[in-house]
């Protein structure tokens, strides 16, 4: 099917504040975008390329502030990675060789993903590497990465007592092969320890009571790494032998599920809009907030259906739909956790509540997201309840917000798109303390949506 392009129209900028990023009420959102590349796909093309043998080439990928922390990252280790002046990338990998020790520490900036699976990485080497990252990073809790690989013979000591960053990873080329069973559903747990046990010799099991987003499994096998994956339950088990090396390939980045949200969200709440959204991946472990959306009234059609590095895309169709309230299931978090603060602005100006439960794990993102959600609601004036591990939220039944506030993001990216997708459908615009982490995951985000019709802007300073 081949879906209708459309002519952008700009919505009515009024009453806004140069010196801060805010947005108003400003109309219907109409035209045709490409999503911005997957974060997590570039992450893990970085680091695959950086540890096979021969070239890897990128193309689309994401060059936010957290994937460039990455690169950063693996030419600290060795790797040589340029960028050429069509946008590919090229990662020349340590192949045998093997990852250097870095000279300096591994600043990791703010990615949460990029430091678990570095850690992974590097920990099947003989390298010593220092980690630290910014201030939000270096909250978050690493324990859940650092046990499995201690368990394998890595070396790891902390600053603290608590398993945050600053931490040093000792590696070896002599990991010991473990099967693991992750506490908590994680795919930058299981990641970890696959990339560790592509250098142990034997087999690790990672055992996942539910199943969290495959893109390590699918890029390991097109890097021509050999693993199972074996159904169980909700969840599987995955087996990788070891020792294997990956060979360089080139890897198309498919746009980003989650970046692709914060349009969807807005488009459905804004009257009149009708906009698509071309190359989303459709991996049914990123397409839980689709599904939820479906469920509350969305108008998502999806076609185009191709695939490209091993990850099914396709282009959404999006139009202004009436919203309802539904109790999201808790088994589907996984699938969405990184969705549920623009799900709950979503859920603002549906009819009848909206229940989000079971989402304990968004407290140890950049920020506690479900207390920094509920605020954000609250402050432009939603109903909102916060619960121990979610959220309750009801909507407008299609009305718009009061909006007039400035709300606190914890210099949390998710949280500072998601106030300004509100401030589309607040009545006074909705402005947000800081607005610079945004480019660690969507660089481009103010120019799409301006470009789309939204009544957005952006610091001049």
């Amino acid at each position: 099917m081949t879906l209708p392009k459309f002519r952008a129209q700009r919505g009515q900028i009024t009453n806004f504040d140069a010196d801060k990023a805010q947005s108003v009420c400003g109309g219907a959102l109409q035209g045709h975008v490409v999503a911005p590349g997957d974060k997590s796909i570039s992450h893990r093309a970085m680091i695959f390329g950086a540890m096979a043998r021969g070239t890897t080439t990128v193309s689309g990928l994401l060059e936010g502030a957290d994937i460039m922390s990455t690169a950063g990252a693996m030419r600290a280790f060795g790797a040589d990675i340029v960028r050429a002046k069509d946008g590919v990338w090229s990662i020349k990998g340590r192949g045998d060789a093997g990852f250097k020790s870095p000279q300096n520490p591994v600043d990791c900036g703010n990615a949460g993903t990029g430091v678990r699976l570095i850690m992974g990485a590097a920990a099947g080497y003989p390298v010593t590497a220092r980690y630290v990252g910014d201030a939000s990073l270096s909250s978050r809790p690493m324990g859940r990465v650092t046990k499995p690989l201690s368990q394998m013979g890595a070396k790891i000591s902390s600053d603290n007592s608590n398993d945050r960053l600053p931490l040093t990873v000792i590696g070896t080329s002599n990991l010991t092969p473990i099967s693991y069973a992750p506490p908590i559903a994680s795919a930058q747990v299981k990641s970890a320890i696959l990339l560790a046990a592509l250098n142990a010799k034997g087999t690790s099991s990672i055992t996942e009571a539910h199943m969290t987003r495959d893109h390590t499994e699918n890029m390991l096998r097109a890097f021509g790494a050999k693993l199972e994956q074996i159904p169980n339950g909700d969840g599987q088990i995955v087996r990788l032998s070891g020792p294997q090396a990956l060979s360089g390939c080139h890897v198309t980045v498919p746009g980003d599920p989650s970046s692709a949200a914060f349009l969807i969200v807005a488009a459905l709440i804004s009257p009149g809009s009708d906009i698509v959204i071309e190359n989303v991946m459709m991996n049914p472990s990123r397409t839980g907030l689709f599904e939820t959306l479906v469920e509350m009234g969305g108008h998502i059609i999806a076609g185009n259906f191709r695939i490209s590095g091993g990850e099914v895309l396709a282009d959404l169709h999006i139009k202004y739909s009436a919203l309802y309230g539904v109790d999201v299931p808790p088994r589907r978090a996984a699938s969405m956790i990184d969705e549920y603060p623009v799900l709950a602005v979503a859920a603002a100006f549906a009819h009848g509540p909206t229940v989000m439960d079971g989402i304990g794990e968004l407290r140890v993102k950049e920020s506690d997201r479900i207390s920094a959600t509920a605020n954000l609601l609250s402050v432009i004036g939603a109903d909102v309840t916060e619960l121990k591990d979610g959220l309750t939220v009801t909507g407008t039944g299609g009305k718009t917000l009061p909006g007039g506030a400035v709300v606190t993001t914890h210099h949390d990216h998710r949280i500072a798109m998601s106030a300004l997708i509100a401030g589309l459908r607040c009545k006074a615009p909705v402005a947000i303390d800081d607005a610079s982490m945004i480019a660690t995951s969507f660089p481009n985000f103010f120019d799409l949506f301006t470009g789309l019709g939204a009544a957005m802007t952006q610091p001049t300073s």
